[in-house]
């Protein structure tokens, strides 16, 4: 077993989505941490996660291409070694394998801000329950569809480089840029720190 590395700053799995997002929504939270309001959509998306949870309670697995499934709701992982933890919506423990599942409020197609956060998700079921974890699924709500997503090898260098990128990027105290995608800040809960941007 691998000696936890206790000079290893813990990540949460969603500093993944974070980061790939907006790099400085995760310096807000661990560089400079200020007070932040709850967003509409961040309040609707909780809500709308609670009534999935009762109706996924109900489906089959036919939605996710699967032969058979149990349904593990809200699972705690964590790993000292990647220094890396979360909470997922849903994992799926399948005869064909170990499947995460991430509910995602959102409309349109599934974003690579997305891809990270369930690939961290990965890395931990892969180290808590063992084996390869070679697909997982965005559930995207307003659609009420599960579109599957490959885990490629390249998806794991891209995550794990990026959380290096937020460690320097946190130890350094280094203010990001901002991202190029305007129209994300208009409902960001830090759009008024970003004075070089409003």
């Amino acid at each position: 077993m691998a000696t936890p590395n206790p000079l290893k700053l813990k990540l949460r799995v969603n500093d993944l989505k974070q980061y790939e997002y907006c790099p400085r929504v995760v310096y807000y939270q661990y560089v400079m941490p200020v007070e932040r309001k709850a967003t509409f959509k961040m309040e609707h998306g909780r809500s709308a996660e609670d009534r999935l949870d009762e109706l996924e309670r109900r489906r089959g697995m036919r939605r996710y291409g699967l032969p058979d499934g149990r349904r593990h709701f809200h699972v705690w992982l964590t790993s000292d070694r990647l220094g890396l933890s979360g909470k997922l919506d849903l994992l799926i423990e399948s005869s064909t394998g170990w499947y995460p599942v991430d509910f995602k409020e959102t409309t349109g197609a599934v974003r690579s801000n997305h891809l990270f956060q369930l690939c961290g998700y990965a890395f931990l079921i892969e180290e808590a329950y063992g084996g390869s974890v070679s697909q997982g699924f965005i559930y995207l709500i307003p659609g009420d569809r599960a579109e599957p997503v490959a885990l490629t090898d390249q998806l794991r260098i891209d995550t794990l480089n990026a959380l290096e990128k937020i460690r320097e990027m946190i130890r350094l105290q280094r203010v990001p840029e901002p991202t190029e995608v305007q129209a994300r800040c208009t409902d960001c809960e830090y759009r008024n720190y970003c004075g070089d941007v409003f």
